[in-house]
């Protein structure tokens, strides 16, 4: 008599073939999903850029941080746009740390997220870094970008210069890891100038230590004040920068 085999599972070739498919399917899916988060941590970043030109020209209008008291606002660092840290006041016509608990924008301009600033000066936000950095007193023909302090604001000095930052600012948006949480670096400033490079190859700005210098993408040595490194002038990096689309 001939008895019907009972069905215990997958035979191990069965198995196989149900692995291998998987494995497939994986090769397929998996780099699409990986594109699709890169493509919106980018595009979050220049949303997140877009709205920091919006804040920074609010606050400069308003006449919210007027460190020399001459009528003219000025514009400021993360923990200052989030309300996190005092915004700088005006000691004597001079720059001064504002008092803490005093001194805080009051409603801020940019969402508290904002104020959270880590020990190297930076902002992470959906797999990208943003630093803002402000202008330092005019030597020579030269102004130098002044990061805020480690922990957000500026309590500490140096102070950035009360009549170069009624004009100048700029802020730089790169990869927490290049190539995994973004590609492209991005650039904006005072003139809503929104720009990006490819950030590849063995020199592309990544992580904490590796960002860009305050000069990156103007075509003069240590000064924010000189123009752009764009349309066939070179910046100061060596990248190639261009307008975001």
């Amino acid at each position: 008599m001939m008895h019907q085999r009972k069905n215990s599972g997958f035979t191990l070739i069965e198995l196989m073939i149900v692995v291998a498919i998987i494995a497939i399917i994986a090769s397929v899916a998996i780099p699409k999903l990986m594109a699709a988060r890169l493509s919106a941590n980018e595009s979050a970043a220049i949303s997140t850029l877009r709205s920091l030109s919006s804040a920074q020209a609010q606050v400069q209008s308003s006449g919210s941080i007027d460190t020399d008291a001459d009528g003219s606002g000025e514009y400021g660092f993360f923990a200052e746009l989030a309300g996190a840290q005092p915004v700088r006041v005006s000691a004597a016509g001079a720059p001064a740390a504002g008092v803490v608990g005093t001194d805080e924008l009051n409603p801020a301009v940019m969402s508290s997220a904002f104020g959270n600033v880590n020990a190297t000066s930076q902002v992470t936000r959906s797999g990208y870094l943003y630093q803002i950095y402000l202008p330092a007193a005019t030597v020579g023909a030269a102004i130098a970008g002044i990061a805020e302090d480690a922990g957000g604001g500026s309590l500490l000095g140096p102070f950035p210069d009360s009549d170069n930052g009624e004009v100048l600012w700029c802020c730089y948006a790169w990869p927490v890891a290049a190539s995994q949480t973004g590609n492209r670096v991005f650039f904006i400033n005072q003139e809503g100038d929104l720009l990006q490079t490819a950030n590849r190859g063995a020199a592309a700005y990544t992580g904490t230590a590796g960002g860009p210098a305050f000069d990156a993408v103007y075509s003069g040595a240590l000064d924010m004040a000189s123009p752009l490194g764009i349309n066939g002038i070179a910046a100061t990096d060596g990248n190639a920068w261009v307008a975001v689309q």
